[in-house]
């Protein structure tokens, strides 16, 4: 079932909208998502090219095969993409109540911290 989230940063001054099919969350303890978020990433994935983005977002490419954006105002974590597809992955924290959806995966699991 398809449906639309709508979600935003932490001073408001970017607002993502963007579809989901599959309504799970995932999170990735891999360092570069720690690093990022000071904790691992609890992500939703979109529709790709479902993202609809208003506001100064910008993005940061830390790696080869990925980005990561984030507000240019208040640096919250906006998503994770993966640039050969631009398939991305959104901050679960930009929507209320992580857009209603449940922990259902978890990247790295290994990594995390004891």
């Amino acid at each position: 079932m398809m449906r639309d989230v709508k979600g935003q940063c932490l001073c408001g001054a970017v607002s993502l909208t963007a579809s989901v099919d599959n309504p799970i969350l995932r999170a990735c303890h891999c360092d570069m998502c720690r690093r990022h978020t000071s904790s691992m990433f609890i992500s939703l994935a979109i529709v790709p090219g479902s993202l609809r983005a208003e506001g100064p977002a910008k993005t940061y490419r830390s790696s080869d095969w990925a980005e990561r954006g984030f507000c240019e105002t208040c640096g919250s974590a906006l998503w994770y993409a993966t640039v050969h597809d631009d398939h991305k992955s959104l901050a679960a924290g930009l929507f209320a109540n992580a857009a209603e959806n449940t922990m259902a995966l978890e990247f790295f699991s290994d990594l995390k911290p004891a």
